[in-house]
């Protein structure tokens, strides 16, 4: 799904992004892509706007630079691009978790860092609109309310001079939509979820499918 110059890692980053997640760099190798140069493999936002549900940007702002996670880096110099973080119950189970999912996802997008996050539990006390309404009201003054039949999240963030965000919500059967993973702040590949998660399911041994399901 990627296009040329870019690689997955699934990654342990535990709290805060410190140097060894920041600063993972190849002592040498190719020049660095240019910020905003065009890549092939990718889709333009000018020429083609992500079809979500909501769509939202900050103010401008200056940045400081640019559980298993999934992160996104370039080959020339290892520079970490983009995260897709997969929520767990884990992540809601105490102020600190949640405290600590929050600043982990202002921190990157903070630092140039592009995120989708895909939140498949319900809303909880702690986030009564969502993960994005949490992240939302860290970056902005701006609410976000879940609509009342659908209240599972997918957020995508592009990480520019202004955040952007591609947010889309369904319900417990619903299937997942597409979401757009951002490799540039104006360039993304659009990630294929319902296909993957068929694809891991049809893998799985019967006897953990059936003990999800009930027997047939």
């Amino acid at each position: 799904m990627l296009p040329e110059g870019f690689y997955s890692l699934a990654e342990q980053i535990l709290g805060d992004f410190g140097p060894d997640v920041l600063t993972l760099q190849a002592p040498g190798g190719p020049t660095p892509r240019t910020a905003g140069e065009a890549i092939p493999g990718t889709i333009p936002v000018a020429t083609i706007t992500p079809r979500v549900r909501f769509v939202a940007r900050t103010e401008a702002q200056s940045y400081l630079a640019k559980q298993k996670t999934l992160t996104i880096r370039h080959v020339s110099d290892d520079r970490l691009i983009a995260i897709v973080e997969i929520l767990s119950p884990g992540n809601k189970a105490s102020r600190v978790a949640f405290r600590d999912l929050l600043e982990k996802a202002t921190t990157a997008l903070e630092h140039g860092i592009h995120l989708l996050i895909i939140d498949l539990f319900p809303p909880s006390s702690r986030d009564p609109e969502g993960v994005h309404g949490a992240i939302w009201g860290e970056l902005t003054e701006e609410p976000f309310v879940l609509p009342p039949d659908q209240r599972l999240t997918l957020a995508s963030y592009s990480a520019g001079l202004t955040t952007a965000a591609y947010v889309e919500v369904v319900g417990v059967h619903d299937p997942l939509p597409p979401m757009p993973l951002f490799l540039e702040p104006e360039h993304y590949v659009m990630v294929p979820l319902e296909p993957s998660y068929q694809a891991s399911w049809e893998r799985m041994p019967a006897r953990w499918q059936e003990q999800l399901t009930g027997p047939p």
